[in-house]
């Protein structure tokens, strides 16, 4: 994603946000359900087609450890995965030697930030960017100008992406010009850094608080937005990956650029056992 560009983002759009005022956005909840249960019964693409495709799926996967008891020997595993995410005999076996398939980032706490640069380097992986977690992760409820520092600080030890949490009781609260004006300032405080802007949709409240910080997020500068921060009682969901993304759709039919989305928060990979089953010829 680094050498992606950045989204220059826009003017605050309250019309937009609140649908011809009155706060009149709606989502259709029993609709948004039902299309998240019909998308895992939609056939999908089989073996050497299902394996390209898991194989595009590691590289834009963020290898992430977040433990309270995080140590070098933990960053140092976790960097060697991001570097050498799948087997030798099923790349070999798969014919994707060329590929050099990697991670798509290693996310650690700022702390740990320039250690892990230090580990990608010594695994031939420094194109690898390191993420990191800021501005108060997880729960966001730190003054302003400390979260600003983290983040500075996270990019001056070497972070090349960072992931902020937006405060939340803003959201709660319909103050958006506040929210707004705050992520506009993390993203100056990012500099060259992309940011992923994670919202913690769980403790939004509603699909239109989310649908509604989705956009202001995104008009703020945010080059992601992201579901969750893995803490909250409820953290990456399809239905909620389906209401951000109808956002960053709308935001590229109005401005023309692409914001990423990634879900976040209780999700675990199972590619090997998967290429594993695949019998490649």
């Amino acid at each position: 994603m680094v050498n992606e560009p950045h989204n220059p983002g826009m003017p605050l759009d309250l019309a937009w946000i609140q649908q011809f005022t009155m706060e009149k956005v709606r989502v259709n909840l029993p609709a948004v359900k039902k299309r998240a249960a019909t998308l895992p019964t939609t056939r999908t693409v089989k073996q050497q087609w299902q394996a390209g495709w898991l194989l595009k799926a590691v590289t834009c996967i963020d290898l992430t450890t977040l433990a309270g008891d995080d140590t070098p020997a933990n960053t140092a595993r976790l960097c060697l995965k991001a570097a050498r995410p799948i087997r030798p005999d099923l790349i070999k076996a798969m014919g994707a030697e060329s590929l050099n398939i990697t991670c798509g980032a290693v996310c650690v706490y700022p702390s740990r930030v320039a250690e892990c640069v230090q580990f990608l380097q010594k695994y031939n992986a420094s194109h690898i960017p390191v993420a990191a977690v800021a501005t108060g992760f997880p729960s966001g409820q730190y003054s302003l100008d400390t979260r600003l520092q983290e983040i500075k600080m996270a990019v001056s030890a070497g972070a090349r992406e960072i992931d902020i949490v937006i405060n939340r009781t803003l959201a709660l609260q319909h103050k958006w010009e506040e929210l707004y004006s705050e992520v506009v300032e993390m993203k100056k405080a990012c500099g060259d850094a992309h940011m992923k802007s994670i919202l913690a949709i769980g403790e939004l409240g509603s699909m239109e608080n989310v649908y509604k910080a989705s956009l202001v997020c995104m008009m703020a500068g945010s080059d992601f937005i992201k579901t969750s921060t893995g803490k909250e009682g409820v953290n990456a969901i399809l239905a909620v990956g389906l209401v951000m993304c109808r956002a960053v759709r709308e935001y590229h039919e109005k401005t023309g650029f692409v914001v990423g989305f990634k879900p976040a928060g209780g999700i675990r990979y199972k590619f090997f056992f998967i290429l594993e089953k695949i019998q490649f010829v």
